[in-house]
């Protein structure tokens, strides 16, 4: 895991601008490539010599070649947008960081188990969505198989069967309701999310297409 920082210092004058373009064009602009997990926009609290205001925003990435892709694919078209707009009203510099560990508070609170059967398991997938690792264990959905129907040609999702014999195998997570209600953004507008029975007898929530 790698994070790409970039730290920039805007003029007063386009503070203001600056912020609310990066906040929904720039950095939406640079999560569409889909070569970073997620981004955090920060604001360093230090007085500047030269004045002005200065912010950090970090990209996390897998790996480094998905992020020397970017170099070559994304970045000068995106830098070419930001100095066409704000020339000479801002000072930028990158910083590549390698994740050596990770370490996390044990959440006591978690209240709901969540069914996973598709991208969710992805340990990167999961540190981009709760900024955490989850610790599940399997279990079976019974009567259900994965629909040979994709969500946008490409996601999958579960259809029921009623047949005893048709299990899907998966990992059941313990989240937070705030955690819930990041998987639910996750998963999209295309999804719902079900309360279903596992083989273990446990209650836990499930998406599937709507």
């Amino acid at each position: 895991m790698y994070i790409y920082n970039v730290t920039t210092n805007i003029e007063e004058t386009a503070h203001h601008i600056w912020v609310k373009w990066m906040k929904e064009t720039h950095i939406p602009q640079v999560l569409s490539t889909g070569k970073f997990l997620s981004a955090k926009f920060t604001k360093v609290l230090v007085e500047e010599d030269m004045g002005g205001f200065t912010y950090s925003v970090q990209y996390t990435v897998p790996d480094k070649e998905t992020l020397e892709r970017y170099y070559e694919e994304d970045a000068p078209a995106l830098i070419e947008s930001i100095q066409k707009k704000f020339a000479g009203q801002l000072v930028s510099f990158k910083t590549e960081l390698e994740v050596v560990d990770e370490y996390f508070v044990q959440r006591a609170a978690a209240t709901h188990y969540l069914f996973i059967y598709g991208t969710l398991q992805e340990r990167e997938v999961q540190l981009g969505v709760f900024s955490r690792p989850l610790n599940g264990f399997e279990d079976e959905l019974p009567q259900y198989i994965i629909s040979k129907e994709k969500v946008a040609d490409l996601y999958p999702t579960l259809q029921h069967t009623g047949v005893k014999e048709d299990v899907i195998k998966g990992q059941v997570y313990t989240l937070s309701h705030q955690e819930l209600q990041k998987a639910d953004k996750y998963e999209g507008a295309a999804y719902e999310r079900i309360l279903i029975q596992l083989a273990s007898g446990k209650n836990a929530w499930a998406y599937i297409a709507k």
